[in-house]
């Protein structure tokens, strides 16, 4: 499989990767038992996106010095393109998230906890994850039109609308847990585990951390398979997934109060996925150009947003 990746270029995106993880953890932050200002979790919401527009001009400058224009631009629309595909897809896992933190009742100070610990778990795993499919794809390339078909179905699942409330009360896991492990009536401040009469009882808050971690790996299921339809070069793919990740937290404070809002998203992530799902069944029939694929995406988006402000304006 081609790849413009090398262990410098390897190397060095995860130096950045580490910087910025430590400016996420050590400057988005707030009073104990204080919400997050919406006004600051937008500040830092636009400071994460124009890190990602900077490395996008980054990589282009560095492939246009060593590979030639042509394969600059290409790789670069692709990065875009995979990145505003994690990053909207990423919209609805928040949402998941802001469910699992209501169901619990978790204070702002351990949502922020809980949320460093999911954000650090989401770039292993989506690690892990991405490595592993590339290899798959290059091992066993009729995998490509699997994920096609996957996506076309999960695209489906989105236009037939998610209006149906979900019970947290409900989830396998959730219930497994319940079944195997002690756990206390209500919360111990922020840890995870206490013991008491000499027994090591868990808390709701580790309830809701693999909650967390195993909504991303469900996640992970639809976004990686949809950015291979984009690109299948795996540094590509993994500087889209870890630059879009990267920030959640602030992402998640900026939509926490923006949720009921974006009444559209479901259906524009639908089209999304129907479209990049129908464009990796068709690999051998038509090669689109990643310009396409960038446009498309970026006029969904733009439209799915328009129709959302349009539609909370006529219910006010």
């Amino acid at each position: 499989m081609e790849s413009i990746g090398n262990l410098g270029l390897y190397l060095a995106f995860f130096g950045i990767v580490t910087v910025m993880l430590l400016i996420d953890f050590l400057g988005f932050k707030q009073k104990q038992n204080q919400d997050v200002p919406i006004r600051q979790a937008a500040y830092w919401s636009v400071a994460w996106v124009t890190a990602a527009i900077i490395f996008g001009g980054g990589l282009w400058f560095y492939l246009q010095q060593t590979v030639g224009a042509t394969i600059a631009n290409q790789k670069t629309m692709e990065y875009f393109a995979g990145y505003l595909l994690e990053k909207s897809l990423a919209i609805d896992n928040v949402f998941v998230w802001l469910m699992i933190f209501a169901a619990f009742a978790i204070p702002p100070a351990l949502q922020r906890k809980i949320l460093l610990y999911g954000v650090l778990g989401a770039i292993v795993l989506r690690t892990i994850f991405i490595f592993i499919g590339a290899w798959f794809i290059q091992e066993f390339s009729w995998i490509l039109y699997i994920f096609g078909a996957f996506l076309v179905y999960t695209g489906f699942k989105f236009l037939k609308g998610q209006e149906e409330e979900r019970d947290i009360e409900d989830n396998a896991l959730l219930k497994w847990l319940r079944k195997h492990l002690r756990i206390t009536p209500q919360l111990e401040g922020n840890k995870f585990f206490v013991r008491q009469n000499g027994l090591l009882w868990a808390t709701p808050l580790f309830l809701v951390l693999v909650l967390v971690e195993a909504s991303d790996v469900i996640f992970a299921v639809d976004s990686i398979p949809a950015i291979f339809a984009v690109t299948t070069d795996p540094f590509i793919v993994l500087t889209a997934n870890l630059m879009a990740i990267l920030g959640l937290r602030a992402m998640f404070f900026l939509l926490a109060g923006a949720a009921t809002k974006m009444h559209y998203l479901p259906y524009g992530l639908g089209i999304i996925l129907l479209f990049i799902g129908t464009k990796m069944l068709l690999l051998d029939v038509f090669h689109m150009p990643i310009w396409i694929s960038l446009g498309f995406i970026i006029l969904v988006l733009s439209i799915t947003a328009y129709l959302s402000f349009r539609h909370n304006k006529i219910q006010a």
